[in-house]
């Protein structure tokens, strides 16, 4: 056995491999950089980050079919409204969705109905939540489409607001029609 002159085939091949195994602890380092951490010191083993990536991923891809859904939902609500307006029609309607520990709602009233969304702003006070966000947009001349983003922070929260909010709205628009 040759130990000063080695088999030039057997030299690539471990070349080739060392080269191969620096690759993938690159590419492992990158994958683990892009994966939230909980603030833990402790070193993680690979197959615990594979792991930890895999359900990351598979969290992101559930959120983006939630907020699809959120998305479609509000398109629907914006037709029905338009829909709605054609036949006369201007009772106010609300859309909520939960997502997480926040929610979305969509509130469509008529250009003259600003009490309905203060009100939504002052149930949702009292239920002592942070509103995020809240915008409007005129949807025509008679049609005012408001979104309001929550943080709830609790999960029976949203329930209790989705209930208040669909009874006030209901409330209005059965006194609306009489």
């Amino acid at each position: 056995m040759e130990i000063n002159n080695p088999n030039p085939s057997k030299m690539d091949r471990k070349f080739i491999e060392r080269n191969r195994r620096i690759q993938m602890k690159t590419l492992y380092s990158k994958l683990n950089s892009l994966v939230p951490h909980h603030t833990s010191r402790e070193a993680i083993s690979l197959p615990d980050q594979l792991d930890e990536a895999t359900n990351y991923i598979k969290s992101l891809k559930a959120n983006l079919e939630r907020m699809k859904e959120m998305k479609d939902g509000l398109r629907g609500l914006v037709e029905r409204a338009n829909t709605s307006r054609s036949y006369g029609s201007k009772s106010p309607q609300i859309q909520i969705q939960e997502i997480g520990s926040s929610l979305a709602i969509a509130l469509n009233t008529g250009f003259n109905s600003q009490f309905i969304f203060n009100e939504t702003i002052r149930i949702v006070h009292e239920e002592r939540v942070e509103v995020v966000n809240a915008n409007f947009s005129v949807v025509d001349d008679d049609t005012v489409f408001h979104t309001i983003h929550l943080t709830t922070g609790e999960p029976s929260a949203a329930a209790r607001i989705s209930q208040r909010l669909n009874k006030f709205v209901h409330d209005v628009d059965a006194s609306n029609k009489y």
